[in-house]
């Protein structure tokens, strides 16, 4: 007989009435929680328990849930999907940039919840960058393929004749498609750590690219920009 595993996910959440509500949802849905109402409980659990996900309040009695992300990251690559009241950009980045797998503004929606969790799930189920460039040297999604042993970028077979410069940043955003790369994250991983911190030379090389690539840049299919925080490539539905 097959047994039926559920994903644990811990849900870091000091006010009772929205841990209730995450709660609630998840166990409707088939997955097993637990519960974390501080910083320091939740390290202890995190490490204890062994969760598949972890969902992060921001805005702890003990500390600040970006210290807890800070902390995790040091010894574990758990998918965490901050969970919090702050809209600022300036937050998003940093959470994104300290590793956070998503980042979710309070309020929300049952079906939005779901779909967060069910994505930063599926990504920790194959390799990252993804198992299918892994496997093939490829990455295809709609009409567009990347061949990462080529260097070439097709479209509808066709090589578009991208730059070297413009390859790399689709070949990245590739490698982490579905996710939102953050603008200091591409910058430091195709130029450097010491590269300068100015977006000016991405938004050139999108610009560029997406008049390449898509039917509409004004509209993208391929490429999308997550205003002030990054970019993302469109993940295949396989």
């Amino acid at each position: 007989m097959t047994m039926n595993i559920r994903e644990k996910i811990l849900i870091v959440e000091d006010e009772k009435s929205i841990a209730h509500f995450i709660s609630t949802i998840l166990i409707s849905n088939g997955y097993e929680t637990i519960l974390a109402r501080s910083g320091a409980e939740a390290m202890t659990m995190a490490s204890s328990h062994c969760p598949d996900l972890i969902i992060l309040d921001l805005g702890l009695p003990d500390m600040d849930g970006i210290e807890v992300l800070r902390s995790l990251r040091t010894w574990s690559s758990l998918p965490v999907v901050v969970v919090s009241a702050r809209s600022h950009e300036r937050d998003k980045v940093e959470a994104l940039d300290l590793g956070a797998d998503d980042y979710l503004t309070k309020p929300f929606g049952t079906a939005e919840l779901l779909a967060r969790v069910r994505n930063a799930i599926r990504h920790t189920r194959t390799t990252s960058p993804s198992g299918e460039i892994a496997q093939r040297g490829t990455y295809t999604v709609g009409e567009l393929t990347i061949d990462y042993n080529k260097h070439q970028v097709l479209l509808r077979g066709q090589n578009v004749h991208l730059t070297l410069s413009e390859f790399r940043l689709v070949a990245l955003l590739g490698k982490y498609a579905g996710r939102v790369l953050t603008y200091d994250y591409i910058i430091k991983e195709l130029w450097g750590p010491r590269a300068s911190g100015n977006n000016q030379i991405l938004r050139v090389n999108m610009a560029n690219i997406r008049r390449k690539i898509e039917k509409n840049p004004a509209e993208p299919e391929y490429l999308f920009t997550e205003v002030g925080v990054g970019y993302r490539m469109a993940e295949n539905d396989d």
